[in-house]
């Protein structure tokens, strides 16, 4: 059996070969992956120099020369910021913006591709999910959002589902105490979700009343994150949030079937009290008194 370097190092050479990481054409449209994933972040809206440099985690001598050549091919325009000379904007061209759709047209059917190829796409998907994850952990960024927007209702419909997996009768949001998305939005709470490059991974609710006592709700990690101390960060944003805000005491509650929750709270300064609502779903119940 290969030992666990070598089976780092395969799985490397087959992602580099597979995404034609050396070719000199990648992806037959004459230039290198990497001014590739230049123009790539710039079609996706990534326009600060300084930003695009940092997301890429490109030194500033290559970041230079990739711009440059983008600029030579008529692709890109690289401006001062309009409001600090100090900082450089670069945007796509009308050419520079056929390219990024030419490049996504490809990207999509390479994807496909590769999908299609595999006779357990969606066990492929998650181990992809788990390795991005992983490797993109310093980079996950926990972001204060609408709960009623696309990344909270993603996360919110995954933790539902999870609940029905888990849960030994199921789970049916409509009987359960589920929170106004009001009462996660300043004054009264808030709502945050984890973000890798745009992927929700995470989400965790503040509910409040406008009052100094308010509830943590909706705390879920996907599956592909776990390990990697999201629901701890998630936790101590809307602990920060309910300072904020005045709050001074948390409570929350959850289902024996959690353990990972469970002890997550206990880890983390969390005292089980009796039962405070007739929600019919939990069976444990949790409050903190935040210092100021």
């Amino acid at each position: 059996m290969l030992d666990p370097i070598s089976r780092v190092r395969r799985f490397n050479r087959a992602v580099t070969t597979e995404v034609g990481a050396l070719d000199t054409s990648f992806l037959g449209r004459g230039r290198p992956l990497g001014a590739a994933r230049v123009l790539n972040a710039i079609g996706h809206g990534c326009s600060d120099v300084a930003e695009l440099r940092d997301y890429l985690a490109l030194d500033s001598g290559l970041m230079s020369r990739l711009l440059r050549s983008l600029e030579e091919e008529g692709l890109v325009t690289t401006r001062p910021h309009p409001d600090d000379a100090r900082r450089r904007i670069a945007r796509l061209t009308a050419a520079g913006r056929r390219e990024f759709e030419a490049y996504e047209t490809l990207s999509n059917a390479q994807a496909e591709a590769m999908l299609a190829r595999s006779s357990r796409p969606e066990a492929l998907l998650a181990a992809m999910d788990m390795v991005a994850a992983a490797l993109a952990r310093d980079r996950i960024s926990i972001d204060e959002v609408d709960p009623r927007g696309e990344p909270a209702r993603h996360c919110l419909g995954e933790y539902y589902a999870e609940l029905s997996r888990r849960f030994a009768r199921g789970f049916d949001v409509t009987l359960s105490r589920d929170p106004d998305a009001l009462d996660m939005m300043a004054p009264r709470g808030a709502f945050f979700v984890a973000l890798s490059d745009g992927l929700p991974l995470g989400c965790a609710g503040l509910k409040g009343h406008g009052g100094d006592v308010a509830e943590i709700k909706r705390l879920w990690v996907a599956p592909a994150a776990r390990g990697l101390g999201l629901g701890r960060r998630l936790m101590d944003a809307a602990e920060d949030a309910a300072r904020k805000l005045a709050i001074t005491t948390l409570r929350l509650d959850t289902n024996s079937a959690l353990g990972e929750a469970r002890q997550l709270y206990r880890r983390t300064g969390w005292t089980e009290i009796e039962r405070f609502n007739d929600d019919p779903y939990p069976d444990l119940f949790f409050e903190k008194r935040l210092s100021s």
